[in-house]
């Protein structure tokens, strides 16, 4: 009989988590480390990404800490370089990274917050993937997991702007990139796949836009995020560390090049 228990165990792999100091990226580091893998949490907040750390290390994790800003080639070089002479290998990238602007309409988006928002969301998994290739290819396996969100899949204006284009457009990009490197590379054993969150609380994403928010304004944002999920509810980033660990592990060793929706049905309704 088939023995299943241990298709998801990532002992001896080494992860990448790129913005692990907080909200999602935390949560991937934990439940990576949780699963067996050493987990380089990687933020441009070190003291954050060190309270990842910790909080690894108090479950038995095995996890280091690292500076990265994914926008800047030299800084991500430099990280790839020392992961590449701590550990020799990177198994499991996840390219987390990423802000958002304060919402405005399209003719009223400041350029920049369109090219800030970009050089991180859209080149930052670039740069990142890239080095990770190089790395990847001569173990002939390795799975990308890159966050893209559902707004770059639908448009969504409930009649005040609540997302930006710049950061519907950046997603909607990740997702392309993803399925593009998945065909790339398939043959050489490495899979690429992204998550496409919904409306999920505790994170930094929005933390400009809730800052010059009236409490008005928030009401009426929380308002209609709730009835137009069907679920009634936001996501936790613990929600989503269980579909990171299938897609880092060989439990979903025959899927690449997908986009997930995780969004409490709101693609489907």
């Amino acid at each position: 009989m088939q023995d299943y228990t241990g298709m998801f165990r990532l002992d001896g792999r080494v992860a990448l988590v790129t913005g692990a100091g907080f909200g999602l990226g935390r949560s991937f580091a934990l439940g990576l480390a949780a699963f067996g893998a050493t987990v380089i949490c990687a933020d441009r907040d070190l003291e954050n990404a060190d309270e990842t750390v910790g909080l690894a290390r108090q479950s038995r994790g095995l996890a280091e800490a690292s500076f990265v800003d994914v926008a800047d080639a030299a800084s991500t070089d430099r990280l790839f370089d020392e992961i590449d002479a701590k550990h020799g290998r990177l198994d499991i990238l996840v390219n987390n990274a990423g802000i958002s602007t304060i919402p405005a309409r399209a003719h009223e988006l400041p350029v920049e917050d369109w090219d800030r928002l970009m050089s991180i969301n859209l080149r930052g998994v670039f740069l990142c993937t890239r080095r990770a290739l190089a790395t990847m290819l001569p173990r002939r396996s390795g799975s990308i997991v890159n966050i893209a969100s559902i707004a770059g899949l639908t448009g969504y204006y409930p009649g005040f702007p609540r997302l930006g284009s710049n950061y519907s457009a950046a997603k909607a990009g990740v997702a392309g990139f993803t399925r593009q490197v998945a065909t790339e590379y398939a043959a050489d054993g490495i899979r690429v796949n992204a998550i496409a969150p919904g409306w999920h609380g505790g994170t930094n994403l929005g933390a400009a836009s809730r800052a010059a928010a009236t409490p008005e304004h928030t009401r009426r944002s929380e308002q209609a995020i709730h009835d137009r999920v069907p679920m009634h509810r936001r996501g936790a980033p613990d929600d989503l560390v269980g579909l990171v660990v299938y897609l880092a592990s060989d439990a979903s060793s025959y899927l690449t090049g997908q986009t997930i929706a995780h969004d409490g049905g709101w693609t489907v309704s």
